[in-house]
């Protein structure tokens, strides 16, 4: 709270000076405290309480920049008004360097004071915005750590949320006997998973804003190898490290990745096993390329989907989130290739 009568402390040697400026200011509203020495000035000002502080730049035990330089280690010191001799222009321009809020020259009678007065007037207005800016600025701070904790805690719950369904689908899956109706829950356990990863990855990194890739990307694609179970049959994948993108492009990629080699999976090598691989690179500044290619049947995705035909429009709506199409490649086998940016 602003007192209704600021306290000045004048650290100045001159005892007959103090005295005059402490009843002429009181005259205009202000509480003038005297200190003659700097060790006695600062132990002053760590008691608090003090609005602004007038400096004279001789001292009995030193220079006014002395004591300057010992409130630069205080982060909430009062402003300073520095007091130098008519003629002492260099050296206001010092101390205003070393952090004082403006200076007074001395000189003879009350226009000294009338100067004193509208530099500590200017000083408290300064002070006050200052003041008033850093407690803006420790709200905003305080209240996105609050906002960044929840996100942490609400990313937290939601995974636990995806991975308890993701489980009652899988029980749902143990109990069936038709083999079509089987693989569409696996299917759907994927897509859960690769959202779920997500959110895992948000509240263990500390970083609620963007997702590493390589942790992510590697992850994601060792459990889609693992529930593949098909002999000879493998997953490679080319994922750099410190690469990060957006949260919500984090997703559209995920799900992406998940359908593109669970189809894969599924249609590249009937008969046998053979290598999906992934890659995930920059190729440009701020571009990143997705491709995820096999060397089985091939497909250019021409022809008809196979199966539901749900995973392509899925891959199709991933594709434009990330404010790009789908590109098939003309090689031997299954080449798609999606280039964004980030």
């Amino acid at each position: 709270m602003e007192r209704s009568s600021p306290t000045i402390l004048y650290v100045d040697d001159d005892e007959a000076l103090v005295r005059l400026v402490q009843r002429g200011l009181s005259r205009r509203g202000y509480s003038v405290e005297g200190a003659a020495t700097i060790e006695d000035g600062l132990a002053r000002l760590g008691k608090g309480d003090i609005d602004v502080v007038a400096l004279d730049h001789f001292l009995a035990s030193g220079t006014g920049m002395e004591f300057l330089a010992a409130m630069a280690a205080n982060p909430s010191r009062p402003p300073v008004v520095y007091v130098t001799a008519s003629d002492e222009i260099t050296v206001a321009v010092e101390a205003l360097k070393a952090g004082a809020a403006d200076y007074v020259p001395k000189v003879v009678g009350e226009d000294f004071l009338e100067l004193l007065r509208r530099a500590l007037d200017q000083a408290l207005k300064v002070g006050r915005l200052q003041r008033e800016r850093e407690r803006a600025e420790r709200e905003t701070r305080e209240a996105l750590e609050l906002a960044e904790a929840r996100l942490d805690e609400m990313n937290h719950r939601v995974a636990n949320s995806l991975s308890l369904v993701s489980a009652m689908v899988r029980m749902q899956a143990s109990r069936m006997t038709d083999r079509a109706a089987v693989a569409a829950l696996a299917q759907v356990e994927a897509r859960i998973a690769a959202i779920g990863g997500v959110h895992r990855l948000l509240y263990t990194s500390g970083d609620v804003k963007s997702v590493d890739m390589h942790s992510y990307l590697t992850r994601l694609i060792g459990e889609l190898d693992e529930s593949s179970r098909r002999p000879g049959l493998s997953i490679t994948a080319e994922i750099p490290h410190a690469v990060k993108v957006p949260t919500d492009k984090a997703v559209s990629i995920g799900v992406l990745v998940t359908e593109l080699v669970t189809n894969a999976v599924k249609y590249a090598y009937p008969e046998s096993g053979g290598e999906i691989r992934v890659r995930f690179r920059p190729v440009a500044e701020g571009k990143i390329e997705l491709a995820v290619e096999d060397d089985g049947v091939g497909w250019n995705g021409a022809a008809p989907a196979k199966g539901t035909g749900i995973g392509s429009r899925l891959i199709a709506a991933m594709a434009m989130n990330l404010g790009t199409t789908v590109r098939y490649g003309d090689k031997p086998g299954c080449h798609v290739l999606i280039a964004f940016e980030i």
